[in-house]
């Protein structure tokens, strides 16, 4: 049962050789946890200055996973580095669009991309080697986006532009013009790709959709949530539905908290584990976050599916079979979100030892707050508002998912709690 841990300093134990010790790495988010929109959260300077030594070297693996996409990774860290005053690399960063480098199968096609910020330069970042823009479509269809009356085109017939089909649609966050998004990314779909073209029949299924980033809210300066791409994502599918009768489908849901970006940062992990000369595999994780719905649920089916991993692993040595039988194997019993979530990579490449586990971590800096939502008694309850499931449609909703491991009251405590369940120093 999760449980409230105070502020406290303590003094941990510090004669531990590395070869005795447990292995262990920190997943943190970064809005509600890190910053509140571009303000450090004040405990997060001093947890970092703690988790480095005296020539900035980090003490054990750190990434940072974060929904927010509407940037490059290298930026990214950028940014961290100047607002948490330690060194921050772009290999230690998962955004939200940074597992679609594993899609490979997508990255030769002509792709509509929606979101806001560099998206053609983040597109191609990840491999996508042919993208069309929302602008970009909009300017070659001109009297498809018509909602503002400020936009319409003066001439009533507007000459338009040649675009290749497209292929498939690549959702990377919330647009600034919801209705403009909306109209054209629905175009696209029920026109099979050639949204100049007349509708003259559904085209069901529609060609594939792949979303980043499901979180409905987030927490920024404001007093209360903000809408996040999930919200788009609402609007988008009701939409759809309303016009075909049909449910919108996702080729992948990427972004927490789908098991595909658990597995993309474990795997960053693992290598900042080989940098700092560990010879051990990671044993834990822990994964630090503010949003019930997206990091604690995201960390609890994480460690959901790790621990079935461990099982099927298990059951295979024991039955004489391979390794390589296991990431088959556990396609049967991982869950159906685990599936959804990411299925062209649920699995990847399990040779490698995986940890044993990961422990999820709620602060109350961000969009939980413990002053206005009480820790449930009955653990068949969720920190959830008013039982109210904030979560994409498409992710069942498991109430145990959204109990984090423990309850602390910022990311200062959070690191320390960690650092004293497996007896390190953080002096």
């Amino acid at each position: 049962m999760a449980e409230i841990f105070p502020r406290t300093r303590r003094r941990y134990s510090t004669d531990a050789c590395e070869r005795d010790r447990s292995l262990f790495g920190l997943l943190f988010d970064i809005d509600g946890v890190l910053v509140r929109g571009r303000t450090p959260i004040p405990a997060a300077k001093q947890c970092f200055r703690n988790l480095v030594d005296s020539d900035g070297r980090y003490k054990v693996p750190v990434v940072f996973v974060t929904n927010a996409g509407n940037s490059l990774r290298e930026t990214k860290a950028e940014q961290l580095s100047h607002l948490l005053e330690v060194e921050v690399s772009a290999d230690q960063v998962v955004l939200s669009h940074s597992p679609l480098r594993v899609f490979t199968q997508f990255h030769d096609l002509c792709v509509l991309v929606s979101g806001q910020g560099p998206v053609v330069e983040v597109a191609h970042n990840v491999g996508f080697k042919n993208v069309v823009t929302i602008d970009m479509l909009r300017d070659a269809n001109p009297l498809l986006d018509v909602v503002d009356h400020n936009r319409r085109p003066k001439d009533m017939n507007p000459p338009s532009k040649d675009l290749p089909p497209i292929d498939a649609v690549i959702l990377f966050g919330e647009p600034v013009r919801w209705e403009t998004n909306i109209q054209l990314i629905t175009d696209v779909l029920l026109t099979n790709g050639r949204p100049g073209n007349p509708v003259t029949s559904l085209h069901y299924p529609h060609i594939p959709v792949l979303a980043c980033n499901m979180d409905l809210l987030w927490m920024a300066e404001a007093k209360n949530p903000r809408f996040g791409h999930g919200m788009f994502l609402v609007c988008l599918e009701s939409i759809y539905k309303k016009i075909t009768g049909c449910e919108l489908k996702y080729e992948a849901l990427i972004g927490k908290p789908s098991i595909v970006t658990y597995n993309y940062a474990e795997l960053l992990i693992r290598k900042q584990a080989e940098q700092l000369g560990w010879t051990r595999p990671v044993e834990r994780l822990y994964a630090i976050g503010d949003n019930p719905m997206a990091d604690i649920y995201g960390a609890n089916l994480y460690n959901r599916y790790l621990k079935a991993m461990d099982r099927t692993r298990a059951q295979v040595q024991a039955q004489g079979g391979s390794s390589s039988q296991v990431t088959g194997d556990l396609q049967c019993e991982a869950s159906d979100d685990a599936k959804r979530s990411g299925r062209v990579m649920v699995g990847g490449s399990f040779d490698h030892r995986l940890p044993e586990g990961c422990s999820s971590i709620l602060v109350c800096t961000g969009v939980y707050n413990h002053n206005h939502q009480d820790l449930p008694s009955d653990p068949e309850q969720t920190v959830t508002e008013q039982q109210i499931f904030h979560g994409h449609r498409d992710f069942r909703f498991d109430p145990s998912l959204t109990q984090p491991s423990f309850v602390v009251h910022d990311v200062q405590d959070g690191v320390e709690l960690v650092f004293q369940l497996e007896g390190w120093s953080l002096q």
